[in-house]
């Protein structure tokens, strides 16, 4: 499988973005998804992720409330909607498969990542 990360952009404290990541090649109906984001100077870290077969969702604490990611298998696309954004919410934004069982907080647990898309919320 393939991912496509897109849907980033420059916003304002406060507003929202949709991230969306589509997959090619396969179904993603087979596989749990995650994002992960990286600030500058800073390691990749989880931010959210949904499993496969019975879509258990996860989230980094500091999201929980403000970011929901869901999947529509019908479009082969995975999607974080991001409300209420603040500048610590910057960083580059990356979605990853992976068919393991485990921990989705793991980035180990994901076999395929997508290029990353910018997320930058000015305060």
């Amino acid at each position: 499988v393939q991912l496509q990360a897109s849907g980033g952009g420059l916003v304002q404290a406060g507003d929202s973005l949709r991230l969306s990541c589509a997959a090619s090649g396969r179904s993603l109906s087979g596989y749990s998804m995650g994002w992960f984001r990286q600030a500058p100077g800073k390691e990749r870290e989880f931010v959210a992720a949904i499993r496969r077969y019975g879509d258990s969702t996860y989230y980094k604490d500091s999201v929980k409330g403000r970011f929901t990611i869901s999947r529509d298998n019908a479009k082969n696309t995975v999607y974080l909607q991001m409300n209420t954004l603040k500048s610590e919410d910057t960083a580059v934004y990356y979605c990853a498969a992976g068919v393991q069982e485990g921990t989705l907080r793991n980035e180990k647990m994901y076999d395929t990542w997508g290029q990353g898309t910018q997320v930058t919320v000015s305060s």
